[in-house]
């Protein structure tokens, strides 16, 4: 179920898409794992992974949509590189994400020059840069600060972006600001003298900018956006660029499994292996089933945004699930690992204390737990209770450019999108005991009612949002296993960890002080207990034992 580089063939896909993969594969296992620790504790600047993307055209291909030959936006392709670049270290994968977000608003501008300018950056192996944050507002893009003003037949910008990833050397940065007929979408150039670089805002290998542009000359040509198409822009760049934060999640964990399974095994307390003893299976065990649900969830979600059209929108509730409850979950399963490595955690010569450091930024990139949480509920009225029927998603790895992505059209209606009927998929795995059992609760949440006030109170309704996360959750989760066979045993210890989930959410909405009496019996009503068969958890724990030794990273 894990990427393992000594094994993966990506055969799933084309074969330039496979040589880039396993050439981006080979690039990071040549160097060693001595070579990437050193650049990661001396924060040095990621060059040689640039030049290798440049020579081997790794960015422009996976990036330019509708481009010549193998260029194309492949939503499959890139959450497999994605989840590569944060197997070897999240601030490989942070200069690739970045570089999304800023050919965003370009790929979606009918601005053909800029387009084609953009294409031939990529061309030269140059990065991009989103230009959205500031200081002040964070990414509140109702309140930008970058002001454009008339100049000689076009504009000059003046205003300071903030946490601004790329821009020490961006070819490009697609900034967000202002004129006085409203919100705007422009280009700029790092390279340009009153584009001014102050400094790098995080202590990290990564560069994370804040830049200021003082007088800075916008041509018209440079316009990607006016008005409410800007507003859009900066919106439906998120949809497509911030999914790459769970692929991300999923390559860290998987990395660090290896190391810390393999290292628990080996190590002997009391005369006996560690992985001996009872809680360290359970807290292994529980970390592998937890990794193993990230992907399903995040498989099928590709499928859904590759399927995107006009009149399917569904995928607009996948993502922000990707960008809370996947990353969200990473975090829990480094813990859990670390709960059983203890101080090997901490070690500078490991992979595994740049897992627990870099996992915890992905769940606060933009606020992402509560903002998310949050957009999530506007779905639940329509996905628990008024489904509608649409033509069956196929598993998607068709060498297809995913080219909706970016003609989305407004960024508003969410409310309004329906779903497929969720109960279809727990019907065809009924039999298994805890499937069946979290079937039990995800029915009662369709009985669970506001009462007046609830609705402005945002603690409360978070509350209620992880409880509809998981039925979400849980939904994509059967439809990939269904589609790849996943043994029942494992799937049903995947819902095992769901019950006890929904349970934990169950007691949080209980203790909440503008909980009803009635709520609180509901949500009492709700702490399962999961069934417990010790086959089946034996026959978990032997998959994760396959894991060691499995992977190995070069000295």
């Amino acid at each position: 179920m894990l990427f393992n580089p000594n094994t993966a063939d990506f055969a799933q896909f084309d074969d330039e898409t496979r040589r880039l993969l396993r050439a981006t594969v080979d690039f990071f296992e040549e160097r060693g794992k001595k070579a990437l620790i050193e650049r990661y504790i001396n924060r040095s600047w990621y060059d040689d992974f640039l030049a290798f993307s440049a020579k081997e055209g790794l960015f422009a291909t996976f990036m330019t949509p509708g481009g010549d030959g193998d260029k194309r936006w492949d939503t499959a392709r890139n959450a497999a590189l994605s989840e590569i670049l944060g197997f070897y270290g999240l601030d490989y994968w942070y200069v690739w994400q970045v570089t999304v977000l800023g050919l965003g608003p370009v790929w979606q501008s009918a601005n053909e020059a800029a387009r084609a300018h953009a294409a031939q950056l990529l061309d030269e192996g140059h990065v991009m840069a989103f230009g959205l944050s500031e200081r002040s507002h964070g990414a509140d893009i109702y309140s930008t600060d970058m002001v454009l003003t008339p100049a000689d037949g076009g504009y000059v910008a003046n205003g300071t972006k903030y946490y601004i990833g790329n821009g020490n050397v961006a070819g490009l940065v697609s900034v967000f600001g202002k004129t006085d007929d409203g919100y705007v979408f422009f280009t700029a150039d790092s390279r340009h003298p009153n584009y001014h670089l102050i400094k790098n805002v995080v202590n990290k290998q990564m560069y994370v900018s804040t830049f200021e542009l003082k007088d800075y000359p916008v041509r018209e040509e440079d316009i990607l956006h006016r008005g409410p198409d800007a507003f859009d822009a900066a919106l439906n760049t998120v949809n497509v660029g911030k999914f790459n934060l769970c692929t991300a999640a999923i390559g860290i964990c998987e990395h660090a499994m290896y190391e810390a399974v393999t290292h628990a095994h080996r190590r002997v307390l009391y005369g006996k292996p560690v992985t001996n003893f009872a809680h360290v299976r359970r807290e292994l065990s529980d970390a592998y089933v937890r990794l193993v649900a990230m992907k399903l969830f995040s498989d099928r979600a590709v499928d859904y945004f590759r399927s995107a059209g006009p009149d399917d929108r569904r995928y607009l509730l996948f993502n922000p699930m990707t960008k809370m409850k996947v990353t969200t979950e990473g975090e829990r399963v480094v813990d859990l690992m670390w709960d059983v490595i203890a101080a090997k955690g901490f070690e500078a010569d490991t992979y595994f204390d740049k897992a627990a450091m870099d996992i915890r930024g992905l769940p606060k990139l933009e606020g992402t737990v509560h903002v998310n949480l949050a957009l999530i509920l506007k779905f639940m009225p329509n996905y628990l209770h008024n489904p509608m029927t649409y033509a069956e998603v196929p598993s998607r790895h068709d060498a297809a450019d995913d080219e909706f992505l970016f003609r989305q059209g407004p960024a508003r209606g969410l409310g309004a999108i329906r779903f497929h009927d969720w109960r279809l998929a727990y019907d065809r795995f009924a039999q298994l005991p805890n499937v069946a059992r979290f079937r039990q609760q995800a029915d009662a949440l369709c009985e669970f009612a506001l009462v007046d006030g609830q609705q402005a109170d945002l603690d409360f309704l978070l509350s209620v949002g992880q409880l509809f996360a998981l039925v979400v959750y849980g939904h994509l989760i059967l439809e990939q296993a269904e589609l790849t066979g996943l043994d029942g045993r494992l799937l049903d210890e995947i819902f095992a960890v769901l019950v006890r989930d929904f349970a934990q959410h169950a007691t949080d909405l209980h203790g909440k002080t503008t909980t009803t009496d009635e709520q609180a019996a509901w949500a009492l009503a709700q702490i399962l207990r999961p069934v417990a068969d010790e086959a089946r958890t034996a026959a978990v724990w032997n998959e994760v034992l396959s894991l060691v030794g499995a992977y190995e990273m070069r000295p």
